[in-house]
């Protein structure tokens, strides 16, 4: 055998024992009449110490020769060490090596494979297979495996059935763009790769499996970011014979469990909170309510000065930012650089301190004297020591732009602590949102949500008034799964599809599939999903998704490891009968 132990097994109570270890060489110290090797694998580190007066002299020449991240396989006996490291739980001994065996050479790694590296992001992606081997890496997929294990574990003690579905499907608009695979046995025709299992889970509720969940991946041809990538992961759920809240009640218990493994503590009733609420008081329906900022709304104490920007408006909104009052004017105009950016896109901003000698100043004391701005203070619910910022125009606009502001300063101060969590539902969602462009609707999370039942009169006199019974569970201003109630009735689906600019055979080509099946007796049913790439960073009090993904692509969709996306033989695209313009 290679090994009798792994490398963060031995302790004190092996003392004398023989053993068998293998690994990668991570150091060695060579101090000529005695030489020590530190071996890694994936379990941890065990020293190695080759001593001339009790190692054979051969021994000690081939370890001499060894270099970093070469394949060695050792025999020796676990002797206690004269200098121990509490910092590892092999550091009270060490393995006097009687035999050694080189089992694969290695080259110099283009980095050095420790825990802070000096290897750059686009570097280590491109080895990546070394990347893994550091700690900060390997642990992140071993914390993705166990979160998915208790996943499985728990959604299985519920009732639910992993049930796969298909990679090759049907291209059906669902917001994102779909990637497509050329058909060779269909010549001219198209499969898609699936933005979400969103069709067959609801078929799977007609077939009567009455609750399904699969942990599967997803494909979306979209622009890259932190949180995103091309093909990622979803915890997809659907349940029969269920409302609202028995979905809501299932998932927070899941996640209530999952964040009680990670923090020790018990997480009671998550509170929820409208998408009207949450846009007025957050300016966006994914709000960190773990600190306040809630914006206060002014038009009434602030228009009406002569001062114009205020006056244009059609909304005027700030937050207070406790206990910042003794903000330099060169912070100050920092932060008014950070909302001009064309990311941001604001014109600027207003600030009002409320000194701790009680004299409240601002940036616009020229049309606002002081009785005003304590007015305005006092709106916010102000005291001596803060600092307000205000910001005007469109209504939807300046609540992002705030919105953005408001999760910067977070940032800045401290206040979005990852080891603290504060989940909560957003419900009560627009069912359509209207596109000027198009000059239509679009459904704001996909054609099969259905209406609130005290909303459907709405769906033929006012659509752009109800609300989809649909929910989102937001977890540190991240969105971490989303769901809705399915339309199982056809003719509401049917409806559904005229509202959104479907014809006719527009619909029956993209979902005659669904259609037909809910002519056979569909149940009542609901769902959700949770992006589970995100989720386990954020339980591990991260917001960057890639680490956690054992190969991701960069921010152009490429796998610079494998040089992915790449060009295909001739050979091939004939087959597909497909044809490459040359022109870029």
């Amino acid at each position: 055998m290679f090994r009798t132990h792994t490398n963060g097994e031995l302790s004190i109570k092996n003392l004398n024992e023989n053993v068998t270890l293998s690994g990668w060489v991570q150091t060695i110290r060579d101090k000529g009449f005695m030489a020590w090797i530190d071996l890694r694998d994936r379990y941890g580190i065990t020293q190695l110490v080759f001593d001339e007066d009790r190692t054979p002299k051969e021994i000690l020449e081939n370890a001499k020769k060894l270099g970093r991240e070469f394949v060695i396989q050792v025999k020796g006996k676990v002797i206690e060490r004269a200098s121990k490291n509490p910092k590892i739980p092999t550091g009270e001994i060490e393995i006097l090596v009687e035999d050694l065996k080189i089992l694969n050479a290695s080259e110099l790694p283009p980095f050095t494979i420790e825990d802070e590296t000096d290897g750059g992001e686009e570097l280590r992606m491109k080895y990546r297979y070394l990347d893994i081997r550091r700690n900060p890496v390997k642990d992140k997929l071993i914390f993705r495996h166990q979160m998915a294990q208790k996943v499985r574990n728990y959604l299985s003690d519920k009732g639910f059935i992993e049930v796969e579905t298909p990679v090759l499907i049907k291209s059906t608009p669902e917001g994102a763009r779909d990637f497509v695979v050329p058909s060779r046995m269909n010549p001219g025709q198209f499969y898609a790769l699936p933005q979400s299992p969103q069709t067959f889970k609801q078929l799977l509720m007609v077939g009567g499996m009455d609750r399904y969940f699969q942990i599967v991946k997803c494909f979306r041809d979209e622009d890259l970011r932190a949180d995103r990538q091309p093909e990622f992961t979803q915890i997809d759920c659907e349940m029969a014979f269920v409302e609202q809240e028995d979905v809501l009640e299932i998932f927070e218990g899941m996640t209530a469990s999952l964040l009680k493994d990670i923090s020790g503590k018990e997480f009671g009733k998550f509170p929820r909170m409208t998408f009207d609420e949450a846009m007025k008081k957050y300016g966006n329906d994914k709000p960190d309510i773990r600190f306040g900022m809630e914006f206060c709304e002014l038009n009434d104490l602030v228009k009406g000065k002569d001062f114009k920007i205020f006056d244009d408006a059609e909304l005027v909104v700030g937050i207070n930012v406790e206990g910042c009052a003794d903000y330099t004017r060169k912070q100050i105009d920092a932060l008014t650089d950070w909302v001009k950016r064309p990311q941001i896109g604001a014109s600027g901003m207003v600030w009002i301190k409320f000194q701790n000698d009680g004299v409240v100043t601002s940036s616009v004391n020229k049309f606002y004297p002081e009785d005003d701005l304590k007015k305005i203070a006092e709106k916010f619910g102000a005291k001596p020591g803060d600092l307000m910022f205000i910001m005007s125009g469109n209504s939807h606009k300046v609540r992002t732009q705030l919105s953005a502001l408001r999760m910067e300063l977070g940032n800045q101060l401290g206040l979005r602590k990852p080891d603290e969590f504060a989940p909560l539902w957003v419900i009560d969602f627009p069912l359509l949102e209207w596109d000027e462009e198009t000059g239509r609707y679009h459904a704001m999370h996909h054609p099969f949500t259905s209406p609130k039942p005290e909303d459907l009169e709405l769906i033929h006199s006012e659509p752009g008034k109800v609300r989809a019974n649909a929910y989102d569970l937001v977890l540190n201003g991240n969105e971490i799964g989303g769901g809705s109630v399915r339309i199982f009735d056809k003719d509401l689906q049917s409806r559904m599809f005229d509202l959104l600019g479907f014809s006719k055979e527009e619909a029956e080509a993209q979902f005659g599939f669904l259609m037909n099946a809910f002519k056979y007796g569909a149940p009542p049913h609901a769902g959700l999903a949770f992006g589970f790439d995100r989720l386990v960073a954020i339980l591990d009090g991260n917001e960057v998704i890639r680490d956690y993904i054992a190969f991701p692509k960069n921010n152009s969709g490429r796998d610079v490891m494998i040089d992915a996306p790449s060009s295909i033989a001739d050979a091939q695209l004939e087959e597909l009968f497909l044809k490459v313009d040359p022109k870029e």
